[in-house]
């Protein structure tokens, strides 16, 4: 038996081949002699190792592509799972599938699963990153430090969604902490301005809530926490209703102050004292910011004032009781309205005296009885203006009625063009007399049902006032007319004569009937009555100090008459001294 003998020696390395080596082995056996057998075997024997160490080298090289294959399975799998854990499939370094060997289809995925496994650790990083932010935020939130530490990343998805979703969970969180911290912030101001209010002290009420709020270097080290809101709120809560309470007693102690300086007619500048306190009064809880402004000790300095001043209240309240009733004398006066004055102030001493009565609710009732007097007084006051013009209508209509008289009332003397002015505006005002009787009655009746009571000016009504004067008008007119018809049949009469006789009598003066003009320091009366016939007369008088008086009375039927004097300006020499524009009675 024989091997393939293919070269003797490597031409290229120039070491010894098999075919060299089976040409030496031939040699060796020739010169030994060995016989064909031995050869044979031995050569059967060599080819035996040479195909077993082939088979090996198989072996080897069937493992090695098996193992290339699994490792290129593994890598295409190790891709694909990145490419899914990553979310990115749009990878631009992706390898195409290719029929090369197993080696260069290794070569090509490489570079690719070297960025995928670079990115897995940068994306990796950023969910550590976000993860650790969104724990320590929840820990914040909670209250607690257990949530801080270390944060596990699930490797199974790092998309760029799961990030994203984790981003905005992240800014829902911060945001969520940045309203937490003005929240804090703002129960931190506010518990600061209640302190500053109630004069407590803001350091040790904060520090009670949390540590953290009296650190005023950095405010996001604050405590956000669901327990520190709560307490903080708390806290304000308990604060802001210790400030109503103080308020309100403050503005109790303010207005007993008030009211106890009203009564005690206290002076401006020992007022000012308090004004700290009474310039709350009416203030609202709100409104209240000054520093200190309800502090305890305040409060006790006006405690004790509203009691020294209690104390000497009792000795000014029949003196500002009696001030009080003389304003609603006065009041009842000029609106003429009749009040018994001596009544009424002995019932007030004997109810001060009785000490059955409280003084606040007694000068309330005076307060009231002002106030009802003041009302009652405007709403008589349209009534009694029309009233005073009625009368001082009367006095130009008695005044024309005189003048009218006067013979002499043309001639040159001094005053007369004045007197005829005059005459001329009372004539005027003499004409509106009847249309301003007929208001004073509609505008009398209707206030008397309006009240449901009779309108009484100095205890005589009204409504019957005017109609008596209506009715000496109306008798007045009548005379008037009669004289004019007797006129007018004398001077027919006095014509019949001169026809018949020739003759005209000479008319008489009866100089006894003029009157005499007022002087230049003489001013007239006003005077309205009625007489015994229940009519109004109206005449001009002088008294003795020149001064006019005016009186309104009853007849004999009547029971009341009632004087007012009211001194007039001086009077010249003719009848226009009787001024229109004289003082009317104050309503």
């Amino acid at each position: 038996m024989s091997l393939p003998v293919d070269d003797v020696q490597n031409p290229i390395l120039g070491e010894p081949t098999c075919g060299s080596l089976l040409l030496q082995l031939q040699k060796i056996w020739d010169e030994v002699g060995e016989c064909d057998e031995e050869r044979d075997k031995a050569l059967l024997h060599i080819e035996q190792e040479c195909l077993n160490v082939y088979k090996r080298k198989v072996d080897q090289a069937a493992k090695s592509k098996e193992h290339l294959l699994q490792t290129l399975e593994d890598a295409k799998l190790e891709l694909s799972t990145l490419l899914r854990s990553l979310g990115d499939k749009s990878f631009i370094n992706i390898p195409e599938e290719t029929s090369g060997t197993i080696k260069e289809q290794l070569a090509s995925i490489a570079p690719t699963l070297e960025q995928l496994w670079k990115k897995k650790e940068e994306r990796i990083n950023e969910f550590s990153d976000v993860q650790t932010q969104i724990k320590k935020i929840c820990g914040e939130i909670a209250g607690s430090d257990e949530l801080a530490g270390t944060v596990t990343v699930d490797v199974s998805d790092l998309s760029l969604k799961k990030l994203e979703e984790f981003h905005n969970h992240l800014q829902e969180l911060q945001k969520e902490k940045s309203q937490r911290l003005n929240k804090v912030l703002e129960f931190v101001n506010i518990l600061h301005d209640i302190c500053g209010v109630l004069g407590v002290d803001f350091y040790n009420t904060a520090s009670d809530v949390h540590p953290s709020l009296i650190d005023a270097t950095c405010a996001q080290s604050k405590s956000i926490s669901n327990d520190t809101l709560a307490r903080l709120a708390k806290s304000v809560t308990a604060l802001e209703e210790a400030k109503k309470q103080r308020l309100h007693k403050l503005q109790d102690l303010a207005a007993q102050l008030t009211e106890l300086w009203n009564l005690m007619d206290t002076s401006e500048e020992e007022r000012s004292l308090f004004d700290h306190v009474t310039c709350n009064i009416s203030a609202s809880v709100y409104e209240i910011t000054a520093p200190g402004a309800l502090a305890l000790n305040l409060i006790k300095q006006a405690e004790v004032e509203v009691e020294r001043l209690d104390e000497l209240k009792a000795s000014r309240l029949k003196e500002i009781a009696l001030k009080n009733q003389s304003e609603v004398e006065e009041i009842f006066a000029l609106a003429h309205i009749e009040h018994d004055a001596k009544a009424a102030r002995e019932k007030i001493m004997a109810l001060i005296d009785s000490g059955n009565v409280e003084p606040a609710e007694l000068l309330a009732d005076m307060d009231a009885q002002v106030i009802k007097a003041k009302e009652e007084a405007l709403s008589r006051k349209d009534i009694l203006d029309k009233v005073e013009k009625w009368m001082s209508a009367c006095e130009e209509e008695s005044w024309l009625e005189d003048y009218s008289r006067d013979n002499n009332r043309y001639n040159g003397s001094r005053g007369a063009h004045l007197n005829l002015k005059r005459a001329e505006k009372a004539r005027i005002l003499v004409s509106k007399i009847p249309g301003l009787v007929d208001t004073l009655v509609a505008k009398t009746r209707t206030w008397e049902e309006e009240h449901g009571t009779t309108f009484a000016y100095d205890g005589v009504s009204l409504l019957a006032m005017l109609d008596e004067y209506s009715v000496l008008r109306h008798d007045r007119e009548e005379e008037k007319k009669r004289m004019r018809n007797q006129k007018k049949f004398n001077e027919q009469l006095s014509t019949e004569q001169e026809a018949m006789f020739g003759t005209k009598p000479s008319p008489a003066r009866p100089v006894s009937s003029l009157k005499k003009m007022a002087g230049p320091n003489e001013t007239p009366n006003r005077r309205f009555s009625l007489n015994q016939n229940g009519a109004p007369n109206k005449r001009l008088s002088l008294n003795q100090n020149g001064a006019s008086n005016r009186r309104l009375s009853l007849n004999q039927n009547g029971t009341r008459s009632v004087k007012r004097d009211n001194t007039r300006p001086v009077a010249p020499l003719n009848y226009v001294a009787i001024s229109k524009d004289a003082a009317p009675v104050t309503p």
